[in-house]
């Protein structure tokens, strides 16, 4: 079994030409090759479902069967187990994967394989050594994946890490991006070969996709350094964000930007809880980016919201009022343009270019300065504690809370409910279960809260003389939903946060 490390990256038209003119890869003769690759399934897609893929190669004269497993790519890496072996055409020999377990399942689904898709195309590949002690094997490959009489376009750079670290291949891929020019990039792809033509096969689009669970700290050396732990992090912020971003651009469902959103709050959320293990540079560096990008989401999201959620019942309490229509017209062509901003900023040079640089920077973080003398878990602990103090501190003046300081509320909870999601090790006991439940329901009430306060926000803008109807419904909504959150507050002040023993709890009020 090899381990294949890779860096995907997809070319913007037209750019191949200009990249052949790199000096690195302009000053040497490539290896030629055509690529005809088939790739096979079960008919209810087994493989598929064990995020696997098998294929038939033809290279030449040769024919090689090859196997591949793989994790989620983050920023265009992908770390996957491959096994490799001359075949002859059209055989199933499995004799060469190595791990027993997976070679008796292959062997006993080989007589229902079927063929999928192909991929066909033709690859330049060069093996450069840009530092001692680093080889990479760049290959760009341009031709089409087809299935079922479709047909898609490939034309993509990998590059292979064949020695050195994995920040290298991301050095490179930033030093061969400017022959591209300031208004082109290389975007690094979240998606194999094998999963876009699974997607040509199907016919099926990938849903909206969630954030994936992880606990930072769960089975980690207690002394691994607190920035490795980020970097974690940041990486499934960028799985996730990345697993939408192609329905975001495509503007198919709401939901897509969305959870895009919800990603790079998670990312800005992180930047905070692990400040103090971060050089000051590199938070400097890339905090303003992330927060400009989550900006223009926000605005497109707050029109989603105001129309899907917001809007319908206000036009259902006056059926007959002109307000609201006004409101819903006014209203779409405001989401559209925001939507169509959006739309843009995926698909810009500058958005490829946060990617991979921040990937790259990511790769190459080294900690802040100063002895590393706090263990992992007390990390954790104190910075879980920080986020809860934050939260119940404001909390407990709920009743003096502006708009303004309600909205501050709301973060101060969201950023509480991230922090338990990196930090907090899953126990399953009932006093966690609580906490995260009385946490939950805090969020949903003030979500709704925050939502009317938008509401309240976008109607002036478009109405600028205040319909008093529109807004007297509002307020009265707000009015509402602030008789359900005194006593929810006052239920979550009562709990003791699951990762505080009572008697530390004692402790840290006295030192206090």
């Amino acid at each position: 079994m090899a381990l294949e490390t890779e860096l995907k990256l997809r070319l913007p038209p037209g750019a191949a030409a200009r990249l052949l003119q790199h000096p690195l890869l302009a000053g040497s003769t490539p290896e030629r090759q055509r690529l005809l690759n088939t790739y096979y399934d079960t008919p209810d897609l087994e493989l598929l479902g064990r995020r696997m893929a098998l294929r038939h190669r033809r290279k030449g004269w040769d024919w090689l069967l090859t196997v591949k497993t793989a994790n989620p790519a983050s920023g265009g890496l992908a770390r996957r187990n491959e096994w490799e072996a001359p075949v002859a055409p059209g055989h199933f020999d499995f004799a060469h994967v190595d791990d027993a377990d997976l070679r008796r399942w292959l062997e006993k689904r080989t007589p229902r394989l079927q063929a999928a898709f192909t991929t066909d195309f033709t690859r330049l590949a060069w093996i450069v050594e840009p530092t001692p002690g680093t080889r990479v094997e760049i290959a760009l490959d341009r031709g089409s994946i087809q299935s079922q009489g479709k047909k898609e376009a490939l034309a993509e750079l990998e590059l292979e890490l064949l020695s050195g670290p994995e920040s290298a291949l991301f050095a490179l891929a930033m030093e061969l991006a400017t022959a591209l020019g300031p208004k082109q990039a290389l975007h690094p792809v979240a998606a194999s070969k094998a999963e876009r033509g699974y997607a040509l096969f199907t016919g099926r689009t990938s849903p909206p996709v969630k954030a994936r669970p992880t606990c930072l700290i769960q089975g980690e050396p207690p002394y691994l350094p607190h920035w490795e732990v980020f970097r974690d992090a940041a990486l499934n912020c960028l799985q996730h964000l990345q697993a939408n971003e192609a329905g975001a651009q495509a503007g198919k469902h709401p939901e897509y930007l969305h959870q895009a959103r919800i990603a790079i709050r998670r990312l800005r959320s992180l930047f905070k809880l692990f400040a103090p293990a971060l050089p000051p540079a590199f938070l400097a560096a890339w905090a303003p980016p992330w927060r400009q990008l989550g900006q223009i989401l926000g605005e497109t999201r707050n029109w989603d919201v105001f129309l899907h959620d917001t809007l319908p019942p206000l036009v259902a309490a006056f059926p007959q009022a002109i307000e609201p229509a006004r409101l819903a017209r006014q209203a779409e062509g405001r989401r559209k343009a925001a939507q169509q901003l959006a739309q843009r900023t995926f698909a810009s040079a500058a958005y490829s270019r946060l990617i991979l640089e921040f990937t790259a920077a990511l790769f190459a973080l080294e900690g802040a300065p100063g002895p590393k003398t706090e263990t992992l878990p007390d990390f954790a602990s104190r910075r879980l504690s920080r986020r809860a103090q934050q939260a119940r501190r404001l909390a407990k003046t709920l009743a003096t809370l502006d708009d303004a300081g309600q909205h501050q509320l709301r973060l101060a909870f969201k950023k509480l409910r991230y922090a338990i999601e990196f930090l907090a090790p899953p126990t399953g006991s009932r006093r966690a279960q609580r906490y995260q439940q009385a946490l939950a329901q805090l969020q949903e009430t003030l979500g709704y809260i925050n939502d009317l306060a938008t509401a309240g926000e976008l109607i002036t803008a478009m109405l600028p003389a205040r319909p008093g109807l529109v807004h007297g419904w509002l307020a009265g909504r707000g009015d509402l939903l602030q008789a359900v959150l005194a006593p929810q507050l006052h239920e979550f002040l009562a709990l003791l946060p699951p990762w505080e023993s009572p008697r530390r709890n004692k402790v840290v009020k006295q030192h206090r």
